[in-house]
């Protein structure tokens, strides 16, 4: 099985292949948008196999262990393993281009959840660890899934097709929580603990979703956003002036941008890793707690049809602060909330997605603004690794602020630090007046 175009080696090779889409606008504009259709296709796909380690992940480990301590290992397991698999997804990106390192990411998950049944059934914690921390490779895949999209995009159109891959994300991804009470009838029915039940969907369609990206994502994006790129350098002199501040320019981009998921992710995954704990220790059943997170994640997916437009339209910095304020708020409801009240832990946690959408977006969106296409995929890589750290360091520490404070605690800390976007952002805005300052002094 060939591939009609891969990666940085295929793009420096210039194929006939490439050569004809870096030469035809038009060529370019039709692969941009079957690119899209099939980053959509995989990601509704995706997103139901990401469900199953948030929603019940914890209560699997808690069930397990039988002590609350531990309750957040397992999203800590599913970030670190994320990590490792955002920079391996980032290295094969870069060598062999967007599908095939994608389709290997979601296809490791596929397996990961297999394992994570076979711990459920055996009582095995550390197969179910082991299993947890490879999954993580079908979450990294999932996120690192939205560059991919964005490869042929125009920069006015950046955001935008982050938004298209993440909202495609929502169906799979608010389907999966709501069927856990479903799935785990399924799974009681042939001898599987009803808690893994979730994983037999996750098993599927992580692995359907690597097919479809493996089959279909050709020729390859990546490759040919590389040949263009090259192109364009060679029609392109600069001084050594231009070069350096637009190297200064790139730096500060990739720094601000990471930040601004980084903040967005912890706070998300602190907050949203013990709220199925905190329901389930007040009575709330796993329908219920498959409601809550079921629109928690819809929430961090489905605003993406207006977020990308408006992060486009109204600018990074705008939107990323809105993020830290949104988390606030969220924060401070899931503090104040009763609860039994369904009605305020679903409007908090659906805030906390808004929240994380509209960071997670903005921050992408300088990412990709600030890296060239010849380095992309192992920036895009690295960045998500330390996301994928920082959301594995909320995790595990979310288990243990609250059995040793509480979840109202944990919640308005979180909120606090939502807020440090605001600081972070407006160093952004300085430093970028002062470098207009200086190019009009020289």
């Amino acid at each position: 099985m060939t591939q009609e175009s891969s990666s940085s080696e295929a793009g420096n090779k210039r194929t006939p292949t490439i050569q004809r889409y870096v030469g035809s606008p038009k060529l370019q504009e039709q692969l941009y948008k079957k690119t899209l259709i099939v980053v959509i296709l995989s990601q509704i796909f995706g997103g139901a196999g990401l469900a199953a380690g948030l929603t019940v992940g914890a209560l699997l480990a808690q069930d397990m262990l039988k002590t609350d301590s531990y309750a957040g290992i397992p999203v800590a397991l599913i970030t670190v393993g994320s990590a490792l698999g955002a920079w391996f997804v980032g290295r094969l990106t870069q060598r062999w281009g967007r599908g095939p390192a994608l389709a290997s990411g979601f296809l490791a998950g596929g397996v990961a959840a297999i394992g994570i049944i076979i711990a459920a059934v055996h009582q095995n914690i550390y197969l179910l660890f082991a299993s947890l921390l490879i999954y993580g490779a079908g979450t990294a895949t999932n996120m690192q899934a939205r560059y991919a999209g964005t490869d042929l995009a125009k920069p006015s159109q950046r955001a935008a097709a982050v938004s298209m891959a993440m909202v495609s994300t929502t169906f799979g991804a608010v389907a999966g929580p709501n069927l856990v009470g479903v799935m785990g009838r399924v799974a009681e029915s042939i001898g599987v603990p009803a808690l893994a039940g979730p994983f037999i969907l996750a098993a599927g369609a992580f692995i359907l979703a690597g097919l479809i990206l493996l089959l279909f994502l050709r020729p390859d994006p990546y490759g040919i956003a590389q040949a263009i790129e090259e192109a364009n350098i060679r029609n392109v002199v600069d001084s050594s002036n231009e070069a350096v501040n637009r190297s200064e320019r790139n730096t500060r981009g990739i720094l601000v941008g990471a930040c601004v998921m980084i903040l967005t992710q912890v706070v998300m995954v602190s907050i949203m890793t013990m709220t199925p704990v905190h329901m389930k220790h007040h009575g709330h059943d796993l329908n219920a707690v498959g409601l809550v997170i079921g629109i928690h994640i819809g929430a961090m997916y489905l605003p993406s049809l207006f977020t990308g437009f408006l992060v486009d339209k109204i600018g990074r910095i705008a939107m990323s602060v809105t993020a830290g304020i949104v988390m606030l708020c969220s924060g401070i409801l899931a503090a104040v909330a009763p609860a039994e009240s369904m009605g305020l832990i679903i409007t908090a946690l659906a805030l906390l997605g808004l929240g994380w959408n509209l960071g997670f977006i903005s921050g992408t969106a300088m990412l990709i603004d600030a890296t060239p296409a010849s380095t992309r995929a192992k920036t895009q890589g690295t960045v998500d690794v330390l996301i994928a750290l920082a959301g594995a360091s909320g995790g595990a520490l979310s288990g243990m602020v609250v059995a040793s404070t509480s979840y109202g605690t944990l919640s308005i800390a979180g909120g606090l630090l939502a807020l440090v976007l605001i600081p972070v952002c407006l160093s952004a805005i300085k430093a970028r007046k002062a470098a207009s300052s200086h190019n009009a002094a020289s």
